[in-house]
């Protein structure tokens, strides 16, 4: 029996565009994939590089955030911030040996419903055609010398972004 790869997908959404967005793509009855979880956030500003590693840390094979338009940020300069953050946050997934096209920006109003779920499909299919992030293998076929793109039920250890790059001091851009 052939296992067919679903992506895990967490879409941070500001509360003001780009989940009005989701919304009116909703009541538009627009489809886009079910597996793209959305977490509403009061902007996009606020999610941290922390938020988009752990993300990927705790299972997802791709993280993305989804904001006001460039210069129609409802708190000014909020999706700047999350720009500049989603761009360290894929220099920082690449050094962990994780594709630095798993963490994505997109922006859209809230009336880009359409728009929307496009972004969502799209983001999803980049993450089917990449696979899954990390290959969970049983604990018996665990080997040392395992890919640094992978995680054994029984080496938790192996991938912990989050400590590592705390202790780096690499959180902050």
């Amino acid at each position: 029996m052939e296992y067919a790869f679903e992506p895990v997908i967490i879409c941070f959404c500001c509360q003001w565009c780009s989940y009005a967005a989701a919304d009116l793509a909703g009541s538009m009855r627009l489809q886009y994939p079910t597996n793209v979880k959305i977490i509403k956030v009061p902007c996009t500003g606020r999610v941290d590089v922390i938020s988009l590693l752990k993300g990927l840390e705790e299972g997802a094979d791709g993280v993305f955030v989804s904001g006001c338009l460039l210069g129609d940020c409802h708190y000014i300069s909020g999706n700047q911030r999350a720009t500049k953050r989603v761009a360290h946050a894929q220099k920082l997934a690449e050094t962990f040996g994780l594709n630095p096209e798993r963490v994505e920006m997109f922006y859209n109003s809230s009336a880009m419903g359409p728009q929307f779920a496009q972004c969502c499909r799209d983001f999803t299919d980049r993450i089917r055609k990449l696979g899954p992030s990390f290959k969970k293998m049983a604990p018996d076929t665990c080997a040392a010398s395992a890919a640094p793109d992978t995680v054994c039920p029984g080496h938790p250890e192996k991938l912990k972004l989050s400590t590592d790059l705390t202790a780096r001091g690499s959180i902050h851009p």
